[in-house]
């Protein structure tokens, strides 16, 4: 990680966003949503579909072809109910997890898993930090059919679903792109796109090429320091392909833009970028933590929506097009009616002089 030579805060990235702004249902068509075009010389209010005409012919649009699967399941430890959200995989083949009403819960511990039938999960630790390992009775795709069957979307705090998610939810809450299950929320920038708007891309000359990282728990999670440089990220699953990496190289060397569909998308390209930010194939985890003071060597443009305040997507954004300029856009944004987080609109994110490597 790298930061500024001066100290940055948790209230450096704080603002104020009226409830009203966080959007509950996306935009319909997806393409329809607002898009702020955030410029080295100033902002443009465009549209989603308007994305054509930004880039230009040679341009690679790199995109996370992550799916979500339904992560929360219940669970019964005798008589009492545990709720549980999945977060990945881990080596050793238990799952990393987040238990409600787990504090009981002890090593050697059995779970019986509501509505999957046989499936079952024991306990194999809890950590430090709260969360516990979970060793399935089942693998592979039997296992991913059982949480199929039994578990429920883990939709963000802030969309209100006080009964469950909608039936909805389980198509709008899935990218176009969505292809390897294995993410706990959606790489929301994702969501805007329509079959038209890809086809309307290629027509333009953009190529497409997707990665995968799978988006785990810890973006619901908020920073609980005020000293940046001690939090420290929830690592994700992710993979670059030797074939996404070959593309994205020669779309470089041919003088194309790489064009980031959001934050997750970003991660991992830097993560896997080297140093003359040519890309090598990536498969693993990344923790990366992106700060003001990070120089980026494999992204040109970001497109994204408008993060939460004090997250560390708002700091990632802030490192990529100037912190100053990212609070100006989000106050024109909240003042202009634009709606903010996974259901809203999206920013097309040009980037700071300084960010560039």
């Amino acid at each position: 990680m790298e930061t500024d030579p001066s100290p940055l805060t948790l209230a450096d990235f704080d603002y104020h966003l009226p409830p009203d702004r966080i959007a509950q249902e996306p935009a319909r068509p997806r393409d329809s949503a607002r898009m702020l075009h955030i410029r080295r010389d100033g902002l443009a209010d465009r549209l989603v579909r308007n994305l054509p005409s930004l880039l230009r012919p040679g341009d690679v649009l790199v995109a996370n072809d992550t799916r979500v699967f339904p992560a929360q399941l219940q669970a019964l430890r005798g008589a009492a109910r545990i709720g549980i959200t999945l977060d990945r995989p881990r080596a050793d083949g238990a799952w990393k997890a987040l238990a409600r009403n787990g504090r009981r819960l002890r090593a050697g511990d059995t779970l019986a898993i509501e509505g999957a039938g046989v499936l079952t999960a024991r306990v194999v630790d809890k950590d430090a930090d709260g969360s516990i390992g979970l060793a399935f009775n089942l693998d592979g795709d039997d296992l991913m059919a059982a949480f199929g069957r039994a578990g429920a979307l883990a939709l963000p705090p802030y969309i209100h679903r006080p009964d469950g998610p909608l039936a909805s939810d389980a198509t709008d809450y899935q990218t176009v792109f969505a292809h390897r299950p294995g993410a706990v929320a959606a790489p929301t920038a994702g969501l805007h796109f329509t079959p038209a708007l890809l086809a309307a891309l290629e027509t333009a000359g953009v190529r497409r090429v997707t990665v995968t990282l799978h988006v785990g728990i810890g973006t619901f999670l908020p920073v609980r320091v005020e000293n940046l440089t001690e939090h420290r990220m929830h690592a994700e699953r992710g993979e670059i392909t030797a074939e996404a990496a070959a593309a994205i190289n020669a779309a470089r060397r041919g003088g194309g833009r790489v064009v980031a569909v959001g934050t997750t998308s970003l991660r991992l390209l830097e993560s896997g970028a080297l140093p003359d930010g040519a890309l090598r194939p990536f498969l693993g985890e990344t923790s990366l933590f992106i700060l003001p003071g990070y120089r980026f060597k494999a992204v040109d443009r970001l497109l994204t929506n408008f993060h939460l305040p004090r997250s560390t997507l708002l700091m990632l954004v802030s490192a990529f097009s100037g912190r100053e300029r990212m609070l100006a856009a989000y106050a024109h944004a909240i003042a202009a009616g634009y709606r903010f987080h996974s259901y809203g609109d999206a920013c097309f994110l040009e980037p700071d002089s300084r960010s560039a490597s």
